[in-house]
């Protein structure tokens, strides 16, 4: 089995609706998303996916967030913009792109960090 990862990140305002803390009032996070790759063929050129492919997937997919207030967004308008519900929220956005879907890498999960030190890891699987 082969495992790939790529990194990305973004800038964006968010708050917490409900939540009894400084969370509540609108602030903002350099966020890090990492997509994790795993599959156990490779091609003729001998990868997996070309890191070029799945560093511009990501890009374009966090593009639409940076510099974004995130309560604004459509996603995120009835959920509320946790790290959690991001991760979520790109794997549901990611995993159906024809590199994965053709079927020789899986999007096995996606990180995202909202500080070095918090992480939140979505595999879209049931625990």
């Amino acid at each position: 089995m082969f495992e790939m990862q790529v990194k990305g990140t973004f800038d964006a305002a968010h708050h917490l609706r409900g939540y009894e803390g400084k969370c509540s009032r609108l602030h903002g996070h350099t966020w890090t998303v990492a997509l994790d790759v795993q599959g156990e063929n490779l091609d003729e050129m001998g990868m997996l996916v070309d890191f070029k492919v799945l560093n511009q997937l990501l890009k374009e997919t966090l593009k639409p967030l940076d510099h974004q207030n995130l309560n604004d967004l459509l996603p995120f308008r009835s959920v509320n913009p946790t790290a959690e519900n991001i991760a979520k929220y790109l794997y549901e956005t990611l995993a159906p792109q024809p590199v994965f879907a053709q079927g020789a890498a899986r999007l096995a999960s996606v990180r995202v960090w909202e500080s070095p030190h918090s992480l939140v890891r979505y595999s879209g699987e049931p625990s």
